[in-house]
């Protein structure tokens, strides 16, 4: 949409009356008014108004600049309509003004931009035909001719606006409920007198949830369901939730054509697996799949494919998921094992146990619905045998059975909820492994030699006694073995996994010893041990964690002493002693020599203020005695959390 504004008015006034001069502008605007011709904007323009005010705001209309503004967002969600609706408003303010629908495709075959600009000239000047010979050409006559003109482009892509310098952008949002409901409602689909019945209502309600305020949703399915009966309703939306409407895919799916293939391969990726999950994680997940995954979720997000959330979270259109599953499905629409992604807990089921997967299949996941999740799923020595480019296997919450003799060495997640089997298979060596994951698992020893393995998870594995070597997994950044409560020890290679991150070892009530640590662990942030049994932390090891932020003992009821080494734990931001009933008393500091009164800070030999990031204190219903030191020094300059409850030292003061 383009419109250029009433500049050759200014002059008038010098050469005729005032009174003749107000009728020229009266006259001339009246013509503008009435010879223009308005759009037919939407039949049910719900939400319209609001979202063309704030458009008209960036617009600016009146200046004798040249202003560009971009409406942005997903396809469906109602860009044209409201581009239209900001040119019904607007265009009457101009001398000339011209709207250019269907340009993607209008502008592909030979000639096609050239002609697009010979129409919008001849528009916005009023004349019949303007010559243009080329694209460079035209593009120079419309940017001398068109001073003053106000610019409104719609795209999926806001690369796009910001690689052409259009600074405006109005990104659109979808209908909320309220909006969704009146819309849908306006296609006349509950009844012919238009009330609403109480089972139409809950199902109307249904479809708003599916739709998730996405107005050709409404619109397609209001039309479709209009005067059709409450059980044609439900067979129709129980339809659309396993196959999606086709006039809804189609139009959804030409964000995703115009990708390239690997980012075609991340949002797959993302629509059958990945929704809703850390995106920092998915990230490391899919770089281990030979991906651009950094790049290609700013793509997406520029294409409105997804968005990440304030929490770091990768989010999608339910509607623009359900299109990405569609183009798996039609990979092969009747047999799932030549599919290059399953997540339908049938065709899982049916593969895995007929048999029937093939090296087409890089990634399966495993939900079953609410009712199913104790049903048992029996493997066959055979069930992954063919699956040789198996890159992703994740498991929510089927029991899975049998002996696991093979897996495929091509997997980079392999997440396996009470995994059967005492160990993986001897010939699993898969070299590109980012996570494993097996919390529940019925594992008695691990053999680890995953050179690329980032996360390790064997929480609640009440099998396993001792942690394996962990030389073979120099990359490791996570490892939870959480309420391992059979678990006795812990390996001293674990000190030398530089880039470890993240310790945990909560309730593994049989661990009685932490290991001495030799390497520099300065990758180390948290640390948690609550309810361990652990009697001591040595010294030589804590002075290693040069960089641990959160430390975790609640619960630690052996642990009778705490190294003075802790107070070199200059990062340290929380820790927690609470319920530790045979801890005593903090190590005692050593005052600085030139300390001159009580006041003085607390520093240790070296001069350094103790915990200088602390802010989160937990000592609550512990046996310690006096912390007077910590309290009453200023060591803790950062406090902001103390948990004192039910301590002796609170009902000593």
């Amino acid at each position: 949409m383009l419109g250029t504004k009433f500049d050759n008015l200014a002059n008038l006034r010098d050469h005729l009356h005032e009174s003749k001069f107000i009728d020229n502008i009266v006259e001339a605007i009246s013509l503008q008014v009435l010879n223009h011709v308005y759009l037919n904007v939407a039949k049910y323009p719900v939400g319209i108004e609001s979202r063309v005010r704030a458009i008209v705001k960036l617009l600016g209309v009146g200046g004798n600049d040249i202003r560009m503004v971009g409406i942005w967002g997903t396809g469906g969600i109602g860009k044209t309509t409201i581009a239209k609706a900001v040119y019904n408003s607007i265009a009457h303010m101009f001398e000339g003004s011209c709207f250019l629908d269907d340009v993607r495709e209008r502008s592909m075959p030979y000639e096609g931009l050239v002609k697009l600009q010979s129409i919008l000239l001849s528009e916005i000047l009023g004349v019949k035909e303007v010559k243009v010979t080329n694209v460079d050409k035209g593009i120079n006559v419309i940017k001398k001719m068109l001073n003053g003109s106000r610019i409104v482009l719609t795209t999926r892509d806001k690369h796009l606006l910001i690689a052409h310098q259009v600074n405006l952008i109005y990104e659109v949002e979808k209908l909320d409920h309220y909006e969704s409901l009146k819309l849908f409602a306006s296609w006349n689909s509950f009844s012919r007198n238009g009330h609403l019945e109480d089972d139409y209502a809950k199902l109307a309600n249904d479809v708003v949830d599916y739709a998730e305020g996405l107005p050709l949703a409404l619109m397609v399915l209001g039309s479709h369901l209009c005067g059709r009966s409450i059980d044609q309703w439900k067979y129709a939306l129980d339809g659309y939730r396993r196959v999606p409407n086709r006039e809804i895919q189609e139009i959804l799916k030409i964000s995703y054509n115009a990708l390239e293939d690997g980012v075609k391969e991340v949002f797959l990726d993302i629509a059958c697996f990945f929704k809703g999950r850390d995106k920092d994680y998915v990230i490391q997940i899919l770089e281990g799949c030979d991906l651009n995954p950094k790049y290609d979720l700013e793509v997406l997000v520029e294409k409105a494919l997804i968005n990440i959330t304030y929490d770091g979270c990768i989010w999608m259109h339910d509607l623009i998921q359900k299109m990405g599953k569609e183009v798996v499905r039609q990979e092969s629409p009747t047999e799932p094992g030549k599919r290059s992604r399953l997540w339908f807990h049938e065709d899982v089921y049916h593969v895995l146990t007929e048999n029937t997967g093939t090296d087409m299949i890089k990634g399966i996941m495993v939900k079953l619905p609410a009712g199913l999740e104790l049903d048992e799923v029996c493997l066959n020595a055979e069930s992954f045998s063919k699956m040789k480019n198996l890159r992703l296997f994740i498991n929510h919450n089927a029991r899975l059975s049998g002996e696991v003799d093979y897996l495929p060495n091509e997997l980079r997640l392999l997440s396996w909820p009470e995994y059967p089997s005492q160990s993986l298979p001897p010939n699993f060596n898969p070299k590109k492994l980012v996570a494993l994951t097996m919390p529940r698992s019925r594992i008695l020893r691990l053999d680890l030699e995953f050179k690329s393995l980032k996360f390790l998870n064997l929480e609640r594995s009440k099998f396993l006694r001792k942690t394996p070597d962990f030389s073979g997994v120099p990359n490791l950044e996570t490892l939870n073995l959480d309420d391992c409560t059979s678990l006795v020890e812990l390996h001293p290679s674990a000190g030398f996994l530089h880039k470890l991150v993240k310790l945990r070892l909560m309730g593994c009530r049989s661990l009685t010893l932490f290991p001495e640590i030799k390497g520099k662990m300065e990758s180390l942030k948290y640390l948690y041990l609550a309810y361990t049994s652990i009697k001591e932390l040595p010294s030589s090891s804590i002075r290693h964690f040069t960089r641990l932020e959160e430390m975790n003992l609640t619960g630690c009821e052996n642990l009778t002493n705490l190294p003075f080494s802790i107070y070199e734990l200059k990062h340290l931001v929380s820790i927690s002693v609470m319920k530790c009933s045979k801890l005593v008393s903090f190590p005692k500091m050593e005052k600085s020599e030139d300390s001159r009164s009580a006041e003085s800070l607390v520093t240790l030999q070296g001069g350094n203020l103790a915990f200088p990031k602390l802010s989160r204190f937990y000592v609550g219903r512990s046996n310690l005695s006096d912390i007077a030191d910590l309290l009453t020094l200023d060591c803790m300059t950062k406090l902001t959390t103390l948990d004192l409850s039910g301590s002796n030292f609170l009902q000593e003061t």
